[in-house]
């Protein structure tokens, strides 16, 4: 609330589907109010002379009207809610005023009959919280959201969902870097059948009761059947447990997820898929490379490095790939990287085309190993370089200019 104010605010939760709500101005004010505004159902109406791109795209959307003039005070006539956004000291107090007249509340910067909570939710709860400052605000919410998240602040338990399977792609492997559903999700699970590449951080924060079934698959090591793995998330559904399945990136890059899920449904167990941010993009980002860049690289293929070339089983167009000039990221690829280096150079990629070798991103052990295919074989034996690790082929490889801090940054966060 504002610090001049004198009495405590009332907070209210407002039913505003349907309900014209009328925001002056277009610009960033503007557009962080409206996302809300729209899910909560509201017929809004923007004025202003011009929007920034954002709120453009939600007015070619059908998601809001716009008067693309000066504001009027006609424009508050029929409306439920206001919002004084141009950040013009004079046009937002003249419709805090115009508002006041009418009798409908406006929240503004200063003056206004109402401020807008920051806001954040967890599990089907909005939090909402108004202090002394915006700032203040924000930082008490995003707190007391990320206490509910954790559970550092109990609540009831929530209704368990039925028995069933869910896929949760748990991301490269920092604990945070999980969706919000699927860590919602796991908090919620009976019984947890995790793999070696999932975050294993993670595990720490179930609850005692809740079993968890290792399916690690250790490249060219020990390994839990994929049948087997099928049979356990099968088995505990069909015994009326609410199964999570657990696994690094997403599920349906190089997861086997979709195996999964056509054994689950042929059993009649319901199953549901949470993606999950794929190695194969957050481990070169983490090392400060990206994938694309605009005058770099206009194509990305991630390839599968389980079967070498040449191998029935694969079903890798390696000609084509030594044709193309974009960027190519291997997974599963470590113990034949000099092999598939060598294939693509016989096709027609440059010897000095660069490589960098991301292993265990986005985890405390990340490193990143740098070549070219002419001796990234090389390179990876001297590193001693072991799964889990993406490795990126192309001009992107070699962009370090600026990234050396970056990356250097990005890890002190982490």
């Amino acid at each position: 609330m504002a610090a001049d104010r004198l009495t405590d605010p009332f907070l209210l939760s407002l039913d505003l589907a349907g309900r014209r709500v009328v925001v002056v101005g277009g610009g960033t004010r503007a557009q962080r109010r409206l996302p809300g505004l729209i899910a909560a159902g509201a017929d809004v109406l923007v004025v202003a002379p011009d929007l920034t791109p954002a709120v453009e795209g939600m007015v070619s959307a059908g998601e809001v009207v716009w008067a693309p003039r000066e504001y009027r005070a006609a424009d508050l006539d029929d409306a439920w809610l206001a919002f004084a956004c141009t950040g013009d000291p004079g046009v937002d107090a003249q419709v805090v005023a115009d508002a006041e007249a009418r009798r409908v509340f406006c929240a503004a910067t200063t003056g206004g009959s109402a401020q807008a909570p920051a806001t954040g939710a967890h599990d089907g709860a909005v939090v909402g919280v108004v202090a002394d400052e915006q700032r203040r605000a924000t930082q008490l919410c995003g707190a007391l959201v990320d206490a509910l998240r954790s559970g550092a602040v109990a609540e009831q338990a929530p209704d368990r969902p039925p028995a069933g399977v869910a896929l949760v792609g748990g991301g490269p492997g920092d604990r945070d870097l999980i969706t919000v559903r699927g860590r919602r999700l796991l908090a919620l699970a009976d019984v947890v059948v995790t793999d070696r590449l999932a975050p294993r951080d993670l595990l720490d924060e179930l609850g005692p009761d809740v079993e968890v079934i290792d399916a690690s698959k250790i490249p060219y090591g020990r390994a839990m059947a994929q049948q087997r793995i099928n049979e356990l998330l099968i088995e505990h559904a069909q015994a009326g447990r609410f199964v999570v399945r657990l696994k690094g990136g997403d599920p349906f890059v190089y997861g086997r997820g979709y195996e999964e899920v056509i054994a689950c449904t042929e059993a009649g167990v319901p199953v549901t898929v949470v993606p999950g941010v794929t190695s194969a993009f957050a481990a070169p980002a983490a090392a400060g490379i990206p994938v694309s860049h605009r005058s770099v690289a206009h194509e990305i293929v991630v390839v599968s490095g389980h079967a070498a070339p040449g191998d029935p089983r694969s079903l890798v167009d390696w000609v084509a790939l030594g044709r193309m000039r974009g960027t190519i990221v291997l997974l599963m690829a470590v113990e034949r990287i000099a092999v598939f280096a060598a294939e693509l150079m016989r096709h027609g990629r440059p010897p000095e085309t660069p490589v960098a070798i991301v292993q265990d991103a986005t985890t405390r052990i990340q490193r990143t190993v740098r070549g070219t295919l002419a001796d990234i074989g090389e390179r990876a034996r001297e590193e001693e370089v072991r799964p889990p690790a993406v490795v990126v082929i192309g001009p992107v490889a070699g962009l370090t200019a600026d990234s050396a801090s970056w990356a250097a940054a990005a890890a002190a966060v982490r």
